[in-house]
């Protein structure tokens, strides 16, 4: 083989390599971002769910204090009369 075959093939090798390790690279990358995309939407998820069960127990409690108002002031309405 003459030299500048062995040239030829040595940087064929060298580029195949390269890209098969980018390849590689990117591909890890890849995974890694769409494990954390996955990651942040069950947290997401999480917050939602808690924000909703808050939202849930804070309309209970109004309710409660709007009649306890209103028990007030049928009180203080009957007091007077």
């Amino acid at each position: 083989m003459s030299r500048s075959s062995k040239v030829v093939l040595g940087l064929s090798v060298l580029l195949t390599a390269a890209t098969v390790v980018g390849v590689h690279l990117k591909q890890r990358q890849d995974q890694q971002r769409l494990r954390d995309g996955v990651i942040r939407d069950i947290e997401r998820q999480n917050r939602k769910k808690e924000n909703i069960r808050l939202l849930g127990e804070q309309i209970i409690l109004t309710e409660q204090l709007e009649a306890e108002r209103e028990k007030i002031l049928l009180e203080k309405g009957s007091q007077k009369t």
